[in-house]
């Protein structure tokens, strides 16, 4: 065993009842409760902006191309297919997927209750998958609907959750839209589902049916559509991609990234990571304070053995050796600490939901947690990188204590 490693194992046995024994257990609490806290803010704060992400991508693409419009803003006018735009798409190696979707704003009416409603036609490519995460009753739509499959399309719709309990609704009812057009064209529609993305910019008044439905509601052919959702493989990617295909777009044609869409929500999750980061470098500069204070306290109750080291001939590099390793012993058992404990709450959180939140306010009823391994990595390699440069700063006295003085240094 090295010398400085001895007598670090030495302080670090004989210190038990001393007062730098208790000031030992604050600082490697002090590293416990960093580390547990940057986990946990970690874990949480990414299933924030995953759980966000995925319910805005769900109804709202990456980037969406769609014709001008006169008049009324949630609809499109008709895309020819093939285009320019669906020719360019494959050329692009960001672009994971698209999708050709259209819009026709109609009034649901029952005997009760009218509601305005804004209808999305889909087809059978669309990420249902993804979807099914949100679907709270019943099924997905069929597209071989035997009731309406002789005019080409489904009468099959899904509602939200919201909708469905404001026009008193369930999976298997009929219900009347009335499109918003002169004349207006009434349709039965047939409830096999109800969703809940706990989002009222989707919820308040959007439903999902067949885009067959909308083409025939705006008496265009199956070779027209409303809008091309595009999804991206990164989204990293985002502003690269629009600006390429803002080069391909035709005249009469309109590309809006997704954080034009919802400027308000994309704003709130850079917000986030803003108080997160301040929030974590306060944690982190009070356990360094901490650990500075703590190693110069047991420097000062060792000084008579500093003094000793010194008159033995030990130079001061190796003597600063021996309090640096007694502080990164303190350092690594608070990493272990504080891995166990951020990791148990994560986990807790993620099996059994125990902190509720209100859907109002958060668009979600529950603190979402995602593991992200590599990041809980970096956030132990900083911890150690960090605590070890702050550790050598206390250690620098060592060379201005004089062996004499030390030697009848009386704590």
């Amino acid at each position: 065993m090295q010398f400085p490693s001895f007598i670090a194992k030495r302080i670090r046995h004989n210190e038990a009842g001393s007062f730098s024994a208790t000031v030992s257990r604050i600082g490697v609490a002090s590293i416990a409760i960093g580390i547990a806290v940057g986990i946990i803010a970690f874990a949480v704060l990414l299933g924030f902006k995953q759980t966000i992400q995925q319910k805005i991508f769900l109804f709202g693409a990456h980037i969406n191309i769609n014709a001008f419009s006169q008049g009324n803003t949630y609809e499109e006018g008709p895309m020819g297919v093939p285009n320019p735009v669906s020719l360019a798409l494959p050329q692009i190696p960001q672009v994971a997927r698209w999708q050709a979707v259209a819009h026709k704003s109609g009034i649901l009416k029952t005997p009760e209750e009218i509601k305005g409603v804004v209808l999305k036609g889909v087809g059978k490519d669309y990420d249902w998958q993804t979807f099914k995460s949100s679907l709270r009753e019943g099924r997905l739509i069929g597209y071989q609907d035997s009731s309406s499959i002789k005019y080409g399309y489904s009468s099959e719709v899904l509602i939200s959750r919201k909708i469905a309990s404001e026009m008193r609704l369930k999976t298997g009812d009929d219900v009347i839209m009335y499109s918003l057009q002169n004349p207006p064209r009434p349709r039965k529609l047939t409830i096999c589902g109800i969703y809940d993305t706990q989002m009222e910019e989707f919820d308040n008044n959007l439903i999902i049916g067949d885009i067959g439905l909308v083409q025939r509601l705006n008496g265009w052919g199956k070779d027209s559509v409303g809008t091309y959702e595009i999804y991206l493989k990164d989204f990293r990617d985002l502003d690269m991609v629009a600006n390429r295909l803002r080069t391909e777009l035709p005249p009469g044609l309109y590309l809006q990234k997704v954080t034009s869409t919802f400027p308000q929500i994309f704003d709130w999750l850079i917000l986030l990571d803003r108080n997160t980061a301040v929030f974590l470098t306060l944690i982190l500069f009070v356990a360094c304070f901490n650990m500075i204070s703590i190693l110069l306290v047991m420097i000062m109750e060792r000084t008579p053995l500093i003094g000793l080291l010194k008159t033995l001939g030990s130079p001061n590099g190796q003597i600063r050796s021996v309090f640096f390793r007694v502080g990164l012993y303190m350092v690594r058992r608070g990493l272990l600490i504080g891995n166990a404990t951020g990791l148990l709450i994560c986990w807790l959180q993620y099996q059994f939901k125990l902190i509720k939140l209100d859907p109002v306010n958060y668009y979600m009823d529950t603190v979402p947690i995602v593991f992200d391994w590599p990041i809980f990595l970096m956030v132990n390699i900083a911890t150690i990188v960090i605590s070890g440069l702050i550790l050598l700063i206390p250690t620098l006295i060592i060379s201005k204590i004089q062996p004499i003085k030390a030697l009848l240094f009386k704590k």
